[in-house]
C-alpha cells in the first residue's frame, strides 16, 4: 500500500493509549523512510519510521479511512473497467 501525504488512518482501541487517545491520525509528510503525522482534535503530532506504520497496518492497529470522494472515484473506475 502506498502511504501518501494527507492519508487518514483510524486508530484501534488497543493502541489508542499510544496516540493520546486520538481516534485518527493524518500523514503530513513522507520522505520514504519516516512519516510525520498529526492526531485528530489537536491531540498532538509525531513521527515514526515507515516500517513501523506498515507493521501497525498489518496488525490492524491502524486502518485507512477512505474519503467519500476517493471511494466514489474508485467505484466509478471499477464500473468503467468492468
Amino acid at each position: 500500500m502506498q502511504i501518501e501525504t494527507g492519508m487518514k488512518y483510524q486508530i484501534s482501541q488497543s493502541v489508542k493509549g499510544n496516540f493520546n487517545s486520538a481516534d485518527s491520525l493524518t500523514v503530513t509528510t513522507n520522505n520514504g523512510m519516516t512519516i510525520q503525522f498529526t492526531l485528530e482534535d489537536g491531540k498532538g503530532h509525531g513521527s515514526m519510521p515507515l516500517d513501523h506504520l506498515s507493521y501497525l497496518l498489518k496488525r490492524s492497529s491502524l486502518t485507512p479511512v477512505t474519503s467519500n470522494k476517493r471511494a466514489l472515484l474508485s467505484t466509478e473506475s471499477e464500473e468503467k473497467i468492468g
